[in-house]
């Protein structure tokens, strides 16, 4: 929210500084986003009269002034403005300086062979406006070669960021409220009689949606004159960001900004017939004042007469019944809509106002005649008329709470004590009342309190958060306990193992373009916001591969040779009860060249499928999984290339981990066109480790004895996964067998052809006596014996 220093000091006596403002908004809790202020860009701006204005002998358009700053000695200057004209004083920058419109610094120059010392500027150009039909014209008695900025004085502009619990701060009044009861500065009281009406109100005003539009109130000015509003109103609304339409909308906008009471003036001309806060109907449209048609629905509260309706109620007005310049008789409309039905409404068609803002958060229901009589006062003071009675229909909710409140909650809850006068002080400058026996009553404008803390809140904040001293906490004796749960234990151990064997860490969004999410649904339902933060960020993500495949991309389009990434987050998927579930991931994108070109090592080697193998496997290690006993299978997924990927399981149908290179549809829908191999754990599918029997782990005795290791070579089908012959191997003789693995895989002369040889090694540990011949002849015969139920045989 936007406003400026003058503004404020209009609503509070104070003669703080914008420095000190600034910063005793940001102690209350009302955030500063920037202080700004329009006249430090106009410093090398000066006041000059026009002396000469001759036309350019080479241009049609444009003339040659003579332009006096004062100081005796005339500038040259070319300028195209159509009021040009000697005598005209306006404002001419200088070279050096910078026109705030668009950054362009003035220099010394010639335009058509003629030499322009600067440049006779607009409204539009110094960022004053959007008048830009002519240069600035000021009274012949300003004086000359003054800074224009000095001419203008000084008005900081303030941009607060207003929190939703804060609906009271949505008015310039509100924030001065909040500053009067920090000490500063004194609240000016608004200052509005109540208009006696001349007659009654010529229009039947109605409610049919009581729930929508509690309270309704209305009132006819006629014989108005629509046109500019005053400079003064001008310019503060230009300081909020907005753009001065005319008198009538000017007035609306001031009042919902300063006061934070929307209000909507209809042209009476335009109406027929009875107006009436009713339910929209089935099919019914109107086009809003931002010139697009919306389709209603029967739960939206509108505005409406016989014709149709005219205003989407407390959001946005109809561009039919505008007023405009011809206007001359207006309806004003001060109601009061019921927050849900304002946000319900305001997400359904996605059509976000002023209005809306504040009537969703909480507009003050006991204003409503307040804001009436600012409104037709301001109305009769620029636009002049007539003003009806004013018509009250419904009642608004403006029944006040009581709280009971202990001032010794400050210091238990607060964290500092506060004497019980300067707590009253404050409660009762911030607009609440305190009884006696402290039952304190809450204004009708702050809906966000709802109890005692709150209120401490109140105090503490306008206290100073600065004077609640550090205590720390206290500390329990002996060692401190770990505060991590299991799971982010695990995510620890898996980060750091993930960056030690060289991979980057990445942070995706959770959310995905439908198109991403449907391609790794495997079928399964795809979670969608209902309220997304964007149109291509609308689903929940399946699975952790598509944000980081987007991410591979981007780092190879930006000329990447080789992209490492992991990433450990939640996956979403619909669970038994049909509720989304989330689920721990962890997932691997190998993109690119996995070595790159060299003398030693040739070409450069792209990633492969056995490279997110590795992957997968060492961080299953870290992980906790047995990863002795884990089973290689296929069934990865459509997502992956059928001949090149497979899935790590416990048993056939418990899948910790995927792995393999992407399917070329896969890479083709992300946009890749490099060698990229993934690798995704389900880390919620893992094993908990078994809880040991003691606190102390079992003592290390390495065996007394020396190991043995033997060689072995199969012949086995070429179909058979190694894994399973060594798996078979390894348990033979569970009792002697401490490791195996495979040193040779041949295929060639000698072998049957569908058939290849793969060499084991098997390391045997004796126990309490060293192994004879009779021994390992016996533990051979079994490692025999299981690689012949893998269809193995023993060579020769």
């Amino acid at each position: 929210m936007k406003f400026s220093l003058s503004w404020l000091k209009a609503l509070l006596d104070t003669q703080a500084s914008a420095t000190e403002i600034a910063e005793k908004l940001t102690s209350l809790g009302l955030e500063i986003e920037s202080v700004t202020d329009a006249s430090a860009a106009l410093k090398q701006f000066r006041v000059a009269r026009v002396l000469t204005a001759e036309k350019h002998p080479q241009a049609d358009k444009l003339q040659v002034l003579s332009v006096d700053l004062g100081d005796g000695s005339p500038l040259q200057v070319v300028c195209g403005a159509p009021n040009a004209r000697a005598g005209l004083v306006g404002v001419l920058g200088v070279p050096g300086a910078v026109v705030p419109a668009n950054g362009m610094e003035l220099r010394k120059s010639a335009i058509r062979g003629v030499e322009s010392n600067g440049m006779m500027c607009s409204t539009r150009e110094l960022g004053l406006g959007e008048e830009h039909d002519g240069i600035i014209e000021l009274p012949e008695d300003t004086a000359l070669g003054q800074s224009f900025a000095d001419y203008i004085g000084s008005d900081p502009v303030f941009d607060v960021a207003i929190t939703p619990n804060r609906p009271d701060c949505m008015g310039v009044y509100g924030i001065a409220r909040d500053l009067a009861a920090a000490g500063i500065g004194t609240l000016r009281a608004i200052d509005v009689a109540p208009v006696t009406g001349t007659g009654p109100c010529p229009v039947d005003i109605r409610i049919e949606d009581a729930a929508g539009c509690p309270a309704f109130y209305g009132r006819v000015i006629k014989g108005v004159t629509n046109g500019a509003s005053p400079q003064w109103l001008q310019d503060r609304l230009k300081a909020a960001g907005q753009r001065p339409i005319s008198a009538l909308v000017d007035i609306t906008n001031y009042v919902m900004l300063g006061y934070g009471r929307p209000a909507h003036a209809y042209d009476l001309a335009k109406l027929t017939g009875a107006v009436t806060a009713r339910l929209a109907r089935e099919g019914e449209t109107v086009v809003a004042l931002n010139g697009k048609e919306y389709v209603l629905q029967p739960f939206m509260t509108v505005i409406a007469d016989d014709a149709g309706v005219h205003d989407i109620g407390g959001i946005m007005g109809g561009e039919h019944s505008g007023c405009s310049d011809t206007t001359t008789d207006v309806l004003l409309e001060v109601a009061y809509f019921d927050p849900a039905h304002i946000a319900r409404t305001g997400q359904a068609l996605a059509l976000a106002s002023d209005a809306r803002g504040r009537f969703e958060r909480g507009v003050d229901p006991a204003f409503l005649d307040t804001g009436m009589d600012l409104l037709t006062a301001l109305i009769l003071e620029i636009c002049g008329g007539e003003a009806s009675e004013v018509v009250r229909v419904g009642t608004p909710p403006v029944a006040q709470r009581s709280l009971a409140y202990d001032p010794a909650l400050a210091g238990q809850l607060g964290g500092v004590a506060v004497a019980q006068g300067e707590q009253k002080r404050i409660l009762a400058a911030l607009g609440f009342g305190v009884d006696a026996d402290w039952t304190v009553t809450v204004p009708t404008w702050r809906p966000d309190i709802a109890g005692a803390p709150d209120l401490v809140e109140e105090v503490i904040r306008v206290h100073g958060l600065d004077a609640v001293p550090s205590t720390p906490l206290p500390r329990t004796d002996g060692v401190a306990r770990p505060t991590a749960t299991p799971v982010q234990m695990l995510e620890r151990r898996l980060r750091r193992a993930a960056a030690a064997r060289g991979l980057h860490e990445a942070v995706t969004w959770s959310f995905l373009p439908p198109a991403q999410a449907e391609h790794f649904a495997d079928g399964q339902f795809v979670w969608t916001l209902a309220n997304p933060i964007s149109e291509d960020l609308k689903a929940m993500r399946p699975s952790l591969l598509p944000g980081l495949l987007a991410a591979a991309r981007r780092n190879c389009d930006r000329g990447a040779s080789s992209v490492r990434l992991f990433e450990i987050g939640r996956r979403y998927l619909r669970a038994d009860d049909g509720s989304s579930d989330e689920r721990l991931s962890l997932a691997v994108v190998l993109a690119g060249e996995r070595t790159a070109r060299g003398w030693a090592s040739g070409k450069a080697q792209a990633f492969d499928a056995f490279d997110a193998k590795a992957e997968a496997m060492a961080l299953l290690a870290q992980a906790g999984a047995p990863v002795e006993n884990l089973q290689v299978m296929g069934e990865a997924g459509s997502q992956f290339h059928p001949g090149q990927s497979a899935t790590l399981r416990l048993g056939p149908k418990q899948v910790l981990a995927r792995f393999g290179m992407i399917h070329p549809a896969t890479a083709k829908a992300f946009g890749l066109d490099v060698p990229v191999a993934v690798v995704e754990l389900f880390l919620d599918r893992v094993p908990a480790k078994k809880a040991a029997p003691g606190f102390a782990r079992p003592h290390f005795a390495p065996p007394a004895l020396q190991a043995v290791t033997r060689d072995f070579a199969f012949l086995v089908d070429a179909k058979v996964p190694a894994g399973d012959v060594l798996r078979a191997v390894k348990g033979a003789d569970k009792a002697s067998i401490v490791a195996a693995r495979v040193f040779d895989d041949f295929r060639g002369q000698g072998v049957p052809e569908g058939q290849r040889s793969l060499g084991l090694e098997v390391t045997l540990q004796p126990g309490d006596k060293s192994f004879d011949e009779a021994a390992l002849k016996e533990i051979s015969d079994k490692i025999v014996a299981a690689a012949a139920k893998q269809g193995g045989v023993l060579r020769g």
